[in-house]
């Protein structure tokens, strides 16, 4: 089997089929190498876009080739200029450009002379059947269909019936244009496919000018074939589509463009559907589109992923022909990866509990250095300002802690990140035995990771001083559903009886006073807590931030309880 090399770590790896695909092609017929990536603008695009744009312009990239954008804008009632603008800003996002930009509507003319072409063949007619009929007389996978009472119009007649529907003269549904190719075809795909249908609708680009709309099948490989391109990549459900996909070209006798097949993403607790996400959005499930717990890509864009590690795991997932179920935690190690290499390091406390070091100078306070990333001694240090009160996260106090317990609790030391050495000496309660403030004292001489007499604590805990705290909004985001398989519904139920309640919660946490200067999209990890991003409904006064992901993998352990 052939290899490849695999970057600068110098590895080889073997080539995926698309690749032995490719490079065959180019030692034996053209060394030219031309793709695209072909979304309908009716929604935003998602994870399994992502896969698809980084296999599409990764693979023109890898053999110097060319990738076009094409807009599949063949269906005016569900289309819209907003999804042309997001998709282009996820495309960009996602490091990638595209050599030509066209759409489908680009080429409704010559789409229509070909589909007269194909009517003067004895190839195409105009059926007048409705919907409904036609679906009943394409018959089953093992009987036949039934031909059309109108399959065998004259030419002269159907092109002139044609000429009336892109006239305008008949309704909705009245007429369609239909390929003759073999109604007891074993794929009922070939079953005579409709090629054009009636709508009366604006074009978002074309405006009135149509009112007959060329269906995926037909406008898809013809579009293909006028851009030239080699290699048209779907996924694997067009894989009974592409006989239909070279009788048209075959028929035409046009540019033979070829169509190849891979495995379409699957994630746990995730659903892809575009009806299925629309659903969440008109019923308010989330706030949009890119709502962070989506898995459109401006929702994980929100959420705080990177580019870096989207296209990561596009490469750790692969090109496969054969579907697949990919675990969500190999998406959130990737983002983990990047952005333990990238993001500075911050102190937040997201469920505050009152401190006060009793030993320590009223109205003092000490600046600490602190280390922006462990992991880019370029990245520098930043201060940390500390005073004699602080909040420490309370899940790091116990009263009565276990064995092994290396946090705060009564009588205990700890080392608080980057500072000094306290002691618990006192708990303070309200009068329903909540605790409310912990007084402690303080080593002077602890402040340089030592002691006054040596001695070492395995505790370390984060903080940040009352006085200079910023108060913040933190989302924390988990999984959208609780099933690994919301697809897999019960009698009687939905996806969206398996909402996970728990999506999103919304706390109200402290930050350190350096974080007050960040920026919309500016990504950090809260140590000992996990990598957050700052949200756009930020204001000047209140910061918000979402979790991207955990410092650990905790959903699995959720999920097995």
């Amino acid at each position: 089997m052939a290899t490849i090399n695999d970057g600068a770590a110098g590895k080889e790896r073997s080539l995926n089929f698309l690749e032995e695909i490719i490079e065959n092609h180019i030692n034996t017929v053209d060394s030219r190498i031309h793709t695209r990536f072909p979304p309908e603008p009716n929604g935003y695009l998602h994870i399994g876009h992502a896969k698809s744009i980084c296999l599409n312009f990764g693979l023109a990239k890898k053999y110097n080739g060319l990738c076009n954008l094409r807009f599949d804008d063949t269906n005016p009632v569900k289309e819209d200029v907003e999804y042309v603008d997001s998709i282009k800003e996820d495309i960009r996002w996602l490091g990638f450009q595209w050599a030509e930009e066209h759409y489908a509507s680009d080429y409704f003319d010559q789409l229509y002379e070909w589909a007269i072409e194909l009517i003067k063949k004895g190839l195409a007619y105009v059926d007048d059947q409705s919907q409904e009929e036609i679906r009943l007389g394409r018959g089953t996978v093992t009987e036949p269909g039934k031909e059309s009472p109108w399959r065998n119009r004259s030419v002269e007649e159907n092109l002139d019936l044609f000429a009336r529907m892109k006239a305008g003269e008949f309704a909705d549904g009245e007429k369609v244009l239909r390929a003759k190719i073999d109604m007891a075809h074993p794929n009922m795909l070939l079953r005579d496919p409709i090629m054009y249908r009636i709508i009366h609708s604006e074009h978002h680009r074309t405006g009135n000018r149509w009112c007959i709309y060329p269906m995926y099948d037909y406008a898809h490989g013809q579009s293909d074939s006028i851009e030239h391109i080699t290699h048209s990549i779907c996924t694997l459900e067009f894989d009974v589509h592409r006989p239909l996909y070279d009788w048209f070209i075959e028929k035409l006798g046009i540019y033979p463009s070829h169509q190849y097949e891979f495995a379409r993403l699957n994630l746990t607790y995730t659903v892809m559907s575009k009806r299925k996400l629309l659903q969440l959005v008109t019923d308010k499930v989330v706030s949009g589109w890119d709502d962070p717990r989506m898995p459109t890509i401006s929702g994980i864009r929100r959420k705080g992923y990177t580019p870096a590690s989207i296209r990561a795991f596009a490469d750790k997932v692969g090109v496969a022909k054969r579907d697949n179920v990919i675990d969500l935690s190999l998406l959130e190690f990737c983002v983990r990866e990047d952005l333990n290499k990238t993001a500075e390091r911050r102190m937040a406390v997201l469920d505050p509990l009152k401190v006060t070091i009793t030993n320590y100078p009223e109205g003092k306070t000490e600046m600490f250095e602190a280390i922006n990333n462990p992991e880019d001694p370029s990245a520098g240090t930043h201060q940390i300002p500390f005073s004699r009160e602080i909040y420490i996260d309370r899940a790091d106090f116990m009263e009565i802690p276990p064995k092994k317990y290396y946090r705060l609790a009564p009588g205990t030391e700890v080392r608080l990140r980057y500072s000094y050495l306290i002691k618990c000496e006192e708990v303070v309660k309200d009068s329903e035995g909540n605790v409310t403030e912990l007084r402690c004292t303080y080593d002077p001489q602890s402040g340089e990771g030592s002691s006054s007499d040596g001695r070492r604590v395995k505790g370390v805990i984060h903080w940040v001083s009352v006085p200079h705290a910023e108060e913040a909004e933190i989302r924390l985001y988990s999984n959208l559903f609780i099933k690994e398989d919301p697809n897999d519904v019960e009698d009687g139920k939905t996806f969206l009886d398996y909402l996970n309640p728990e999506s999103m919660v919304v706390r109200t946490g402290f930050i350190e006073p350096s974080l007050k200067e960040a920026s919309v999209g500016d990504k950090f990890q809260f140590e000992r807590v996990g990598y957050f991003c700052v949200d756009p409904d930020s204001k000047p006064d209140r910061l918000v931030f979402n979790r991207t992901v955990t410092l650990k993998d905790t959903w699995a352990k959720i999920a097995d309880k």
